[in-house]
């Protein structure tokens, strides 16, 4: 609650004088009440209210009337001193902004070979958390307030701004940077900043966020180099969990033993996933070595039986049954069972 106030000087100014505007109001009509005409009553409340200390404009001798300026002095006052502090933060607040928002654009003149994350909602906190530990140099293009001020909090480069314009992507320098990765959750402006960075920038390296399966080949159309699914790699991530329970466990310990185990593959074009062998196998022989030459290319590493049972290291004459789990190797964007099945 306490960090909404600070955050937003201008409405606690002016909910400061609208208050003072209200106590004065009550108090001039409580003047009025007992006798006095408008400016006398008027007056005395300025009077009151600002501490000026001029004197009475009028006698006040009856309990009434010591009431009323009794209340005028401790709630007139008060207002003033919430105004005069409220209007003292707007104004440091003002100033600090254009000092940081200046810093800022000369931070954002300085990149080239950057990246480009338009969006700081869940994936884009995560994505940015893994660039920064990976001390890769990028720029955040936010257009809600709240969730940039929370990209600055975490030391972030972020701009204020609408990804979907085109001078925002200029200002961001996108002809100097190497990837754009749009993030947002909304599809049609994720196609939209795809289509402007591929025409300021032919170069430039795009992975594009989608959400409904259709909007993957709009993306591609759009430009995008890669475009990420993250209901469809968390669904796939579930049903591994779900029908190879001891699969999802090796996979989760190779990734942990090293780290850089998947970087290592994907320097070498290489991919490592898991594969359920079609139907089709149960009316057939189909032994790894097999597999690997009609997958073209593939190797396999391990597989996990229907049954239960577990292959580690696979020879080539070992028969891959129907629904078994099938951990395999293969060439980054190859993978696919086509081949196989034919």
């Amino acid at each position: 609650m306490i960090g909404e106030l600070i955050a937003r000087p201008f409405r606690n100014l002016a909910a400061a004088v609208a208050f003072v505007f209200a106590v004065a109001a009550c108090a001039v009509l409580a003047y009025m009440r007992a006798g006095w005409p408008f400016e006398d009553a008027l007056y005395m409340v300025t009077l009151t209210i600002f501490t000026v200390g001029y004197g009475e404009v009028r006698p006040i001798d009856t309990t009434y009337l010591h009431v009323v300026t009794m209340a005028t002095m401790v709630f007139g006052c008060t207002g003033v001193i919430i105004v005069t502090g409220a209007l003292v933060q707007a104004l440091t607040q003002t100033q600090l902004e254009q000092f940081f928002g200046k810093r800022v654009e000369r931070d954002i003149d300085k990149l080239d070979g950057h990246v480009i994350i338009c969006g700081f909602g869940r994936i884009g906190l995560m994505l940015a958390s893994e660039l920064s530990a990976a001390g890769e140099t990028f720029v955040i293009v936010e257009r809600d307030e709240g969730r940039c001020q929370e990209a600055r909090d975490l030391g972030y480069l972020c701009r204020h701004a609408d990804a979907t314009d085109e001078d925002v992507l200029r200002a961001m320098h996108v002809k100097r940077a190497k990837v754009l990765a749009t993030v947002l959750p909304d599809d049609a402006a994720n196609v939209f900043i795809t289509l402007s960075a591929r025409s300021l920038n032919p170069t430039i390296e795009i992975i594009a966020r989608g959400e409904r399966p259709t909007t993957e080949r709009k993306l591609l159309q759009a430009g995008a180099d890669k475009v990420v699914m993250p209901a469809h790699i968390g669904a796939e991530r579930i049903a591994e969990i779900i029908l190879y329970p001891r699969m999802a466990g090796y996979l989760r310990e190779a990734r942990t033993e090293t780290s850089t185990r998947e970087e290592r593959l994907a320097a070498l074009g290489l991919d490592f996933s898991v594969v359920t062998a079609p139907a089709s196998f149960q009316a057939r022989r189909m032994t790894v070595g097999e597999f690997e030459r009609r997958g073209g290319g593939l190797l396999v590493v391990r597989i996990d039986r229907v049954d239960g049972d577990v292959i580690e290291a696979p020879k080539p004459d070992d028969v891959i049954r129907a629904g078994d789990g099938v951990a395999v190797v293969s060439k980054l964007g190859r993978l696919g069972l086509s081949a196989i099945t034919d």
